[in-house]
């Protein structure tokens, strides 16, 4: 019996690539004890992917990209700065790194967990912010727990 070769790429949708990686970045945040929430629109009508908020009240925000193109043609994520401490860009492992730029911090995450690449840079919130964004988290937070 002759051996063969057998090749098999793997090819995610994207759907199921941002699902994988919000998934990833948002374990990861609970491993560096944030407590995250999915999907929250921010106060300038934006929706940030993962947005997460640490121990000591800092909150940090993660941009999911499932693919170049996706990066390519959403700049929304450049507004989301005024709402947290630090920003992120949260990819898969196979995302080529080099098209991001270098300014906010890069999480490489799957459906497991993820790694930080790349620290981001701190800018922290005013005061005042800070509170409110912290009460609109908590309130949201809560909420969602009433949904189920």
């Amino acid at each position: 019996m002759a051996a063969t070769a057998v090749s098999l790429e793997l090819v995610f949708s994207r759907p199921e690539t941002t699902l994988s990686v919000t998934r990833g970045a948002a374990r990861l945040m609970l491993d560096m004890g944030y407590a995250p929430l999915l999907e929250v629109c921010l106060p300038n009508g934006r929706r940030a992917d993962v947005m997460a908020v640490g121990p000591k009240g800092d909150i940090v925000i993660c941009e999911v990209k499932s693919g170049v193109e996706d990066y390519r043609v959403d700049r929304k994520w450049q507004e989301y700065g005024p709402f947290c401490d630090a920003l992120y860009f949260a990819v898969a492992p196979e995302f080529p790194q080099d098209v991001l730029p270098e300014a906010p911090g890069l999480i490489v995450a799957d459906g497991f967990g993820g790694a930080v690449v790349r620290t981001a840079p701190v800018s922290p919130l005013a005061p005042a912010r800070r509170k409110a964004l912290t009460l609109a988290f908590a309130r949201l937070g809560a909420m969602r727990t009433m949904r189920d």
